[in-house]
């Protein structure tokens, strides 16, 4: 999360919490949370706060029936629409978004059970050396920066790619690229490009940005949080635009300001495409302040291409789960009858948590979430040291206490998988540790696994993506005490040795400084296949040209010789 103000106090206490962990005998969400939580009311609020809710564009249902979770129903809420051409954006004042930058932002963190374990810790499943066989980069655009853009650290980096455009979002501004020159169209903030929803959506975008582009649909849908006024007051909101053609443009966007809650902020929200909506996730705080738990949302395809009232579908998990990613489809499709899957961490250095949603959106109090059930994984140890940097003091953090997006799915000759990575202590330095999970329908398991170790750098805030064959190849950042941090990637084809990024390494961009005063680093990247030859890996993430706090941004692109 991005925010102006600094809670890291506030939660240092829940952070030595210990998080409850469950083992659920039945296939439903059991537990015995407060009902009211699921209204969104304080405990002290009245019936009458919940009425008023539901009247605004809440959530009905939300209630325990047999000690089972029943779906929350949004109210519909109604799309502005923007049809201006992008390009006649204002650019930002740069002494404005200066100011505003104000004190060191700090990401709101749940309470993680897991303990912090010695950097030498073994890895069963470290691999060691690496071949030389990566493709080198077939383009490579300079992203937003903080000086011209930016307002604050992390500048959560994210981003997509359609048939002829590459859109990039940091906090809080967007710009949009021709793909082929690597060209860039246009610039904006996020205050500047929202409009028509009524809401804070259209003047306090407040950060965490997520891009995605919809192989269903053939359109964009750009999303961000907001709030009015100060961050613990509420209400809050997730915006989201959606492109009204495949042309973002000047093709005209639909305008979404929806609200999620008067009480809990919907911190780190994550989205997904799946052949049924666009999925979207959130650890929730109430006041933006105590960790009240994870929350899945899906969001009707139909309403939010059309400019229709918003329909949504949603299931609270409450405070023992937390990070929640849902899967993601690209360039390989899914049945009509398969569930979203959800992934997270699980609550044992050996487990991942695997949840299933089915939505009925002819009958929406029919939706169902199963789990979560445990996945076995290789041990893994949570670092306790952050990331050393050439020439700086500052150690960067590596939200080493969650899986990192995206959750790619894959679907090569009928073996349906996910796969996803997280950050890991290995060999006295830290590594990706990613996954392949199969048999989704039934007991889901992993099919293989690796941790990317080859050296004594440090490897973190990764993000993978599948092609249409079934080659993987993941991003990250790359630093040590004798490296300024670079943007690296790494990947395997799809007939490498099992647990093996098979091809190696190389290198995006090396960077020629490191970044002081801020911890900050992240808090995510974003790697996706090109939808227009399911071939092209995209990618994009933070680095330094120059020493100090003026973080810059990066996107390149790459394809195996033998994916075409």
């Amino acid at each position: 999360m991005y925010q102006k103000l600094s809670v890291r106090a506030a939660l240092s206490a829940l952070a030595l919490l210990a998080l409850a962990s469950a083992t659920f005998a039945a296939p439903t969400i059991q537990a015995t949370p407060d009902v009211s939580a699921m209204l969104t009311m304080d405990e002290g609020e009245s019936n009458e706060t919940a009425e008023s809710l539901i009247g605004t564009g809440g959530l009905t249902g939300g209630v325990l029936t047999d000690g089972a979770w029943l779906p929350e129903v949004g109210q519909p809420v109604k799309a502005g629409s923007v049809n201006k051409d992008l390009r006649t954006l204002p650019r930002p004042d740069v002494a404005e978004l200066a100011r505003s930058r104000g004190l060191r932002p700090e990401v709101l963190m749940p309470p993680d059970k897991l303990a912090a374990g010695n950097l030498n810790a073994p890895d069963s499943v470290a691999q060691t050396a690496a071949a030389l066989a990566m493709p080198s980069s077939s383009s490579s655009i300079a992203g937003l920066d903080l000086s011209n853009w930016g307002a604050g650290w992390p500048p959560d980096t994210h981003g997509d790619v359609g048939p002829n455009h590459y859109i990039q979002a940091v906090n809080t501004s967007l710009a949009i690229f021709d793909k082929a020159s690597g060209a860039r169209l246009a610039a904006f903030t996020f205050d500047t490009f929202f409009d028509g929803t009524g809401t804070p959506c259209d003047t306090a975008n407040q950060g965490d940005p997520y891009v995605l582009y919809d192989v269903y649909s053939g359109r964009w849908i750009i999303s961000d949080f907001s709030w009015p006024g100060a961050v613990r007051s509420g209400p809050y909101y997730q915006c989201i635009a959606v492109s009204k053609t495949a042309d973002p443009v000047s093709g005209g966007w639909w305008m979404y300001g929806m609200l999620l809650s008067s009480t809990e902020l919907n911190d780190y929200p994550k989205m997904g495409v799946w052949h049924d909506g666009i999925y979207l996730t959130a650890n929730m705080f109430r006041k933006a302040s105590t960790f009240s738990g994870s929350k899945v949302w899906a969001l009707n395809r139909d309403d939010l291409i059309s400019g229709a009232p918003l329909r949504s579908v949603a299931f609270s998990l409450g405070s023992s789960y937390a990070s929640l990613l849902p899967a993601h489809v690209r360039a390989s499709l899914p049945p009509t009858t398969a569930p979203e899957y959800l992934l997270a961490r699980g609550g044992t250095t050996s487990t991942l948590r695997i949840w299933r949603m089915k939505v009925n959106w002819t009958t929406p109090t029919a939706s169902t979430l199963t789990g979560p059930a445990n996945i076995n994984v290789a041990a893994f140890t949570v670092p306790s040291a952050k990331v050393p940097q050439l020439g700086s003091t500052t150690t960067l953090d590596t939200l080493s206490d969650r899986l990192m997006s995206n959750v790619a799915y894959s679907n090569i000759g009928g073996n349906e998988a996910l796969w996803v990575n997280h950050t890991v202590s290995s060999g006295g330095t830290m590594g990706v540790r990613w996954y392949e999970i199969r048999n989704l329908n039934g007991t889901a398991s992993v099919f293989q696994q690796g941790t990317f170790q080859p050296d004594s750098t440090y490897r973190w805030m990764g993000s993978l993506a599948i092609d249409k064959q079934g080659n993987m190849a993941v991003g990250y950042s790359a630093s040590s005490s004798t490296l300024n941090p670079q943007i690296r990637y790494a990947g395997r084809l799809v007939g490498d040795a099992a647990g093996t990024l098979g091809q190696g390494e190389t290198t995006l961009i090396a960077g020629t400084g490191s970044q002081t005063s801020y911890s900050r680093w992240g808090d995510y990247a974003s790697m996706q296949v090109d939808p227009a030859d399911g071939c092209t890996f995209w990618f994009t993430t933070e680095y330094y040209a120059a020493t100090g706090t003026n973080w810059q941004t990066r996107i390149g692109s790459f394809k195996y010789p033998g994916c075409q």
